[in-house]
């Protein structure tokens, strides 16, 4: 059995990276998204373990000192984090893991996992970005205003990954960020260890 794949997904809020990796995980097997820790509130819809593991600052503290996340970061005065135990749980066991983080936690995953492979979603433009945000309908102005300012430092780190999808067409990005993992998959060794049984048969048979 092939060892999971860990993938990082970032991008500036309102770009539409949840939408597009709740596509990818619904059409392809052996990938799932691994769900973050945070210590920010509840919302309307959200479950926990399914979201987010939702955690007191100070459970989330314990967690850190015990070296306990892959990556953890504050954002927007709250704080975020990837449990170790179970992206390496997920990876053991042949499943590909995405994890949807900012710029910021992606070099600390990096540095632990250098094996990654990292894509970054793109707005088309500026003033789409700012629309997607307004048109969600949960957040005030002072909030977007400061996810608009933030925006701009998240995708000046957009150079650091190793694969760029612009979503202008959902469609189109879909199917590029779905290329990027499937490509992945038939790269030779992990064919050659995969397939290792039809490849016996065939050469068998030549012979």
């Amino acid at each position: 059995m092939n060892k999971g794949k860990l993938y990082i997904i970032s991008a500036p809020s309102g770009a539409g990276k949840t939408s597009l990796v709740k596509r990818l995980v619904a059409d392809l097997d052996q990938l799932t998204v691994s769900v973050s820790h945070t210590t920010r509130k509840m919302r309307v819809g959200e479950t926990h373990g399914k979201d987010y593991f939702f955690s007191t600052v100070d459970d989330f503290k314990k967690m850190i000192a015990k070296n306990a996340f892959l990556e953890h970061a504050k954002v927007f005065d709250n704080y975020y984090g990837t449990a170790q135990q179970s992206v390496e749980y997920y990876l053991d066991n042949g499943i590909d893991v995405i994890l949807e983080i900012d710029w910021q936690g992606a070099q600390q995953v990096r540095k632990m996992l250098p094996d990654c492979l990292s894509i970054f979603i793109l707005p088309p433009s500026i003033e789409v970005l700012q629309q997607r945000l307004e048109n969600r309908g949960q957040d005030s102005k002072e909030i977007i205003d400061r996810r608009m300012q933030d925006a701009v430092q998240e995708m000046s780190h957009c150079d650091e990954f190793n694969y760029l999808i612009v979503n202008d067409n959902f469609d189109q990005a879909l199917a590029e960020l779905r290329g990027v993992v499937v490509s992945h998959r038939l790269e030779i060794q992990r064919q050659l260890k995969q397939l290792a049984p039809l490849l016996e048969r065939l050469i068998k048979s030549e012979g």
